[in-house]
């Protein structure tokens, strides 16, 4: 039987593929940036990406059972299609991420939502192994969240765990996905950087900007963001304390309809931020927990940036070996 499986974490900014073997052991791993280009180009990466996990691996495609893509925003898995994904750049409309992935490696694919396979991951072999139900929450370019339920994934009618929208503040700050007062609006990266650069066009002093240059990117990343706080930058601890406050809001309110027993936090900013910031989020939720007397335990996630691709390759199932005449 064929236990070896790739699975990729997209990202907005990032690309990231493992080759996982038995037991879960990660063979080969490869991370390329998100193309900014489209979902041909994606694609593309995607396959390239694999190809350099695999390389690591000193491992052929055909030694894969599949890949499991975790993919952003309005997942069919069934059809194998991204239908929307606010995070995703010049992405419109649905396409067909499996099948062309699938075309451009000559392996099955299979597709997920990003956050919820990096969730079934962490409460697998990760930060939740010791409970049966709970919710996973990404800090990231977006916010997302995953849900467990009495050991299965929940994902209603695939779009359960879209924490990010979740709405906190009604009438409020506009969200990347068009709508007013969500989570993502107040706590995910990139409308923290759209923020920031408005806050600079009135005249802000910010170091965000400079860092950024100096570390050759594009984009306010989670690096970014921890050096500046590092600094002691104004704009930046203001929009970092807005996005605590925010997550902490929009997670007691998820705890108050699922009550389940362990939060996890991770993605990129979860992770850089690290411990110091998972108790300041657990601190923010507090006021408005229902049952404050039991709050969950609130954990930091342990697979770091590899949840997601982890996540990814759980979705194969195993291949049987052809049998010999």
């Amino acid at each position: 039987m064929t236990t070896t499986r790739g699975g990729i974490d997209l990202g907005g900014t990032k690309i990231q593929a493992v080759i996982v073997g038995a037991r879960g052991k990660v063979l080969g791993e490869a991370r390329r940036p998100t193309p900014g280009t489209g979902p041909a180009e994606i694609a593309a990466e995607i396959a390239a990406a694999t190809r350099e996990a695999l390389a690591e691996a000193k491992l052929e495609p055909g030694a894969l059972a599949g890949v499991g893509v975790g993919a952003p925003g309005d997942v069919d898995a069934g059809a194998g299609t991204v239908m929307s994904s606010p995070n995703l750049p010049d992405w419109e409309g649905p396409f067909p991420l499996a099948a062309e992935v699938s075309r451009l490696l000559g392996v099955p694919v299979v597709l997920g939502n990003d956050v919820q396979v990096a969730t079934d991951a962490e409460f697998r072999q990760g930060a939740g192994r010791a409970h049966r139900s709970l919710i996973g929450v990404f800090w990231g370019t977006g916010i997302g969240g995953g849900i467990v339920l009495d050991g299965r994934p929940w994902v209603g009618l695939g779009a359960a765990g879209e924490f990010g929208h979740m709405v906190i503040k009604q009438d409020g700050r506009r969200c990347m996905c068009g709508r007013r007062g969500c989570v993502e609006a107040y706590a995910g990266r990139s409308s923290m950087e759209m923020k920031a650069r408005r806050e600079v066009e009135r005249g802000q002093h910010t170091v965000l900007f400079e860092i950024m240059e100096e570390r050759g990117r594009d984009r306010l990343t989670s690096g970014v963001w921890e050096r500046a706080l590092h600094h002691g930058d104004k704009l930046a601890t203001q929009l970092i304390d807005g996005a605590v406050e925010a997550l902490g809001a929009g997670i007691a309110s998820a705890l108050n309809v699922l009550d389940v027993p362990a939060v996890v936090i991770g993605g990129g900013l979860g992770q850089r931020l690290g411990q110091e910031y998972v108790d300041r989020i657990e601190k923010a939720m507090m006021p408005h927990l229902f049952a404050d007397h039991r709050p969950p335990a609130v954990l930091l996630a342990q697979l770091g940036d590899l949840a997601g691709a982890v996540g990814g390759a759980l979705l194969v199932k195993p291949k049987k070996a052809a049998s010999s005449a």
